[in-house]
């Protein structure tokens, strides 16, 4: 039998570990004290190894006396695992609830199923606040830079989310790693000890009495990093001279620890450093395997002070378990590895199993191999990409046989490169002997070799590789969905402009038509200018699209200037994003609905959509996105929130160095023309309608006429005019003909086009456009002299303006009617004014009937926040209940879909 050493291990600081560290150890423990009364936080402590991170974490531990605290670690070996990290952060208080959420239960793989992983994040706010309601939580997190990225997008979505629960967190990384989501969090640099706190240190801790001499070297061989004072004296004093960083010197004292240690204990200790769950049974039993007297060799170790052995082994510090497993020759890590995946549960830890066979195995062996693709098929399923292209990595270099070696090996560069991984994909592509590969191989390769080439920034290789493995495919109508997916992933990731236009010349010349035009064929007539041929093809309902090439059809639907497509390809994405528990395509969803909502002039719906996507995307660990959010801020006409937006968006794509700015050039021109910035808007006009703006331009042209003929550039205005005719009456929709009748009667100066526009517009839901056709009306009548026929129309305007929230093009008509001698009264101020986007999100959402767990669950907060978001709504509109909200129409208003998409024809 064994028996444990000792009980749960607590470290318990010792004051002079923490010299020198005082505002450090205050900021720790102000956080925990904010936990203890409700106000939740997180910080990250950063700093090189051995700085005294842990140490901060340790002095948390013990300072939180009265709360729940759970650790984690990550691991460096197993960063691969997806939610490994999470489940040791959630071990100690999965007990304590009498249901694990589901979402969690399939990220730990306890059920069967894909985990989302924003509802994982959500699930992990529901465990962690449930906890926290019986006693503040403190959630400690070391070497948080070897975290597997599935864990740390969860935890990162927790911290963000804690504010209004007593839950403290605490990360610590070792830099210089990338922060990466981290980053999001408050830090903490830990900086290097002082030289008098380094002595004083030294003095303390010092296993022998030190001359001066020695002292002042150790000093200065430490540059202050703690660990490094209180190890160096060990391996008697100094640094080997080959050694380089601090690191690397705490970790040669650490192996020179290891190096004196007995046979047994040195494999023993071995043993714990290559399983990183830290489970005794696991360890005793394997190094029962090995031969090893468990009593006496973890005696040893321990008086080592290297690990201590409880119910969790724990190294002294992450250094030591690291420089235990590199001291290991390559030999005796895989018998190790081997013997830790005898011992290791093939039903309950499949993958662990595989990954410790796999490290154990030199040789191809297709048993191992075609494990680790099952161990990736497993890891796909539950969100973890990144596992998946490690397992087929590895499943691929042990494949004895060629052909399955190549075609996992393209299944793990396709995995690293859905990780977000393009130069891991790309070099792994490189690996591949072409020369022996089908020509179904070869048009693979080539494939992955052009997305990858989409993501590289002044790579413009994309469309060309794209286009060969078009070619390589017998499949005709396969090789045309192959340009069809070039020019998807061209408008994901903003390679616009020239690339769409290569594309579509070689779709053109390599990839005849197959049957009668599909879209593929009209595109490429749209590209060329054939709008009367294409713009027929693209009006019909074409759904399949709606989901593998989402981006194609919100930009077929702006051209066409049809908002029932617009809104039902919105309701769709959304409804087909949640149902697959897809985020990127759920959040183009509310995107597309922020923008249907924006055209429509339904503010309210357009913020509480935009705050719902920024939700998401911070639950899956991306920025949102920017787009709705211009559009929302140009047709609103302000000039402050705007620019700072179209700045980011600039700052953003000169970074990357590529990128589709139409929708930019479009929005900030709708700004400058509800300001009267007329040549601001004109120069955006143009950019935005450049020849090389395709696809992306038609949305432009009204704004392109108005701002050219205010600026008196007749010409401009004409042509422009003439090609909104053409595009208009080849789509055949009302809202489209209306528009281009008030800017035709714009260039015309002619009663009836004006005419023309208010009557067709009257049928459309696009509210701002309505208003827009009426103000340049009146506009018209005022300067021929008809004043009150003017004012009439002027009238109409303003309230649809204002009703719309288009406050710049309201303030115009309010501006004609003051000159033409009317009263305008202040407009009363929307319900959202003045609330935040996720108070608009909330009270709308409560208005609707909600309860605070729905709002949680659909904006992933907590309901102790959505609890402080309705105490603050309640007191900037001056109401007391949530029955009250139902009474303010503009939160109520649903603005969905019109009609069928073929309602206007």
């Amino acid at each position: 039998m064994i028996i444990y050493r000792s009980g749960m291990h607590v470290v318990v600081p010792k004051p002079d570990l923490l010299l020198g560290r005082e505002a450090e150890t205050r900021r720790v423990a102000d956080l925990v004290a904010a936990a203890r009364a409700g106000r939740g936080g997180a910080v990250v402590l950063s700093g090189e190894a051995g700085i005294g991170k842990s140490a901060l974490l340790d002095a948390a531990t013990g300072g939180a006396s009265g709360a729940t605290v759970v650790r984690a670690s990550g691991t460096e070996f197993e960063q691969e695992l997806p939610y490994a990290a999470l489940h040791q952060l959630c071990v100690p208080i999965l007990d304590r609830t009498s249901e694990i959420p589901a979402a969690l239960r399939v990220a730990f793989g306890l059920t069967p199923g894909a985990p989302e992983p924003f509802r994982v994040g959500l699930a992990l706010l529901e465990l962690v606040t449930g906890a926290a309601r019986r006693r503040p939580l403190l959630c400690v997190v070391d070497d948080a830079q070897w975290l597997d990225s599935a864990s740390r997008a969860a935890m990162v979505f927790l911290a963000r989310r804690v504010a209004a629960d007593p839950v403290a967190m605490v990360f610590a990384i070792r830099t210089p790693a990338v922060l990466g989501e981290l980053a999001a969090l408050p830090e903490l640099a830990v900086p290097a000890l002082s030289d008098e706190n380094a002595r004083q240190l030294l003095a303390a801790r010092s296993p022998f009495p030190l001359d001066e001499r020695v002292r002042d070297r150790l000093v200065a061989e430490a540059h202050g990093n703690p660990l490094a004072l209180l190890e160096l004296p060990r391996a008697g004093g100094f640094a080997p001279p080959e050694a380089g960083s601090v690191p690397s010197r705490v970790e040669y004292a650490f192996q020179r620890r290891l190096a004196a240690l007995p046979g047994a204990a040195r494999v023993l200790v071995t043993i714990a450093s290559a399983d990183p769950t830290g489970d005794p049974d696991l360890l005793w039993s394997t190094a029962t395997a090995l031969d090893v007297d468990v009593d006496r060799a973890s005696a040893d170790a321990e008086a080592a002070e290297l690990v201590e052995f409880g119910t969790r082994i724990r190294f002294c510090h992450p250094l030591a378990r690291s420089a235990v497993y590199r001291a290991a020759s390559a030999e005796e890590r895989r018998i190790v590895h081997g013997a830790l995946a005898d011992a290791t549960d093939a039903v309950t830890a499949p993958d662990r199993r595989a990954w410790h066979r796999a490290q154990a195995t030199v040789s191809p062996d297709a048993d191992v191999a075609a494990e680790l693709a099952r161990s990736a098929a497993r890891a796909q399923a539950r969100g973890g990409v990144a596992a998946a292209a490690a397992f087929l990595e590895r499943s691929a270099a042990l494949s004895p046989d060629a052909e399955r070696r190549v075609a996992r090996t393209l299944d793990a560069a396709r995995a690293h490169l859905e990780a977000g991984s393009g130069d891991a994909a790309g070099d792994l592509l490189t690996t591949i002997e072409t020369v022996a590969l089908d020509e179904a191989q070869r048009a693979r390769v080539e494939l992955l070799q052009g997305r990858i080439a989409f993501t590289r920034p002044g790579d413009g290789t994309g469309p060309a590789l794209t286009a060969r493995a078009a070619r390589r495919l017998t499949d005709p109508a396969a090789a045309r969905e192959c340009y069809l997916d070039a020019l998807e992933m061209s408008l994901v990731v903003g390679r616009g402009g020239g690339f769409v236009t290569e594309i579509l010349a070689t779709a053109r010349a390599e990839a005849p038509p197959v049957g009668s035009p599909d879209i593929l064929d009209a595109l490429i007539r749209l590209a060329a200018g054939d709008h009367a041929a294409a713009l027929p093809l693209l009006a019909g309902d074409h759904r399949p699209m709606w989901s593998r090439w989402p981006c194609l059809a919100t930009m077929i639907s702006s051209q066409l200037y049809d908002p029932h497509a617009i809104a039902a390809i919105a309701e769709y994405l959304v409804k087909a994003g949640r149902g697959a528990g897809s985020p990127m395509l759920l959040r183009l969803g509310l995107a597309q609905q922020a923008t249907d909502a924006t055209l429509r002039g339904d503010v309210g719906r357009a913020l509480a959509a935009v705050a719902e996507e920024g939700a998401i995307a911070d639950a899956a660990g991306e920025p949102p996105l920017v787009y709705p959010r211009l559009q929302l801020a140009a047709f609103r006409g302000r000039r402050d929130d705007a620019n700072d937006l179209f700045e980011a968006a600039a700052r953003a794509l000169t970074a990357r160095g590529t990128g589709q700015v139409t929708n930019l050039h479009w929005t900030t021109a709708v700004l400058h023309n509800g300001l009267g910035d007329y040549p601001a808007a004109l120069a955006a006009a143009r950019a935005a309608t450049a020849p090389d703006e395709i696809f992306l331009d038609g949305p432009a042209l009204p704004e392109l006429v108005e701002a050219a003929v205010r600026c008196g550039e007749h010409e401009v205005a004409t042509a422009a005019l003439a090609s909104l005719t053409e595009r208009s009456q080849a789509g055949g929709t009302v809202t489209g003909r209306g528009v281009a009748a008030y800017a035709r009667g714009l260039v015309t100066g002619v009663e009836e086009h004006y005419r023309e526009a208010v009557e067709l517009l009257a049928e459309t839901p696009l509210a701002p456009y309505r208003g827009r056709a009426h103000l340049v009306y009146g506009q018209w009548l005022r300067s021929e002299g008809r004043r009150r026929d003017g004012v009439e129309q002027l009238r109409t305007a303003h309230e649809l303006l204002t009703s719309a929230g288009a406050e710049a093009f309201a303030a115009r008509a309010a501006d004609e009617l003051r000159t033409a001698g009317e009263p305008v009264g202040r407009p009363a101020e929307a319900t959202y004014e003045g609330l935040t986007l996720q108070e608009v999100a909330v009270a709308r959402l409560v208005a609707q009937g909600a309860t605070s767990n729905e709002v949680a669950v659909a904006l992933f907060i907590s309901k102790r926040t959505v609890d402080a978001h309705l105490r603050n709504i309640f007191r900037k509109l001056g109401i007391s209940s949530r029955r009250q909200l139902k009474d303010r129409p503009e939160l109520l208003s649903s603005g969905g879909p019109a009609g069928p998409a073929s309602a206007e024809r």
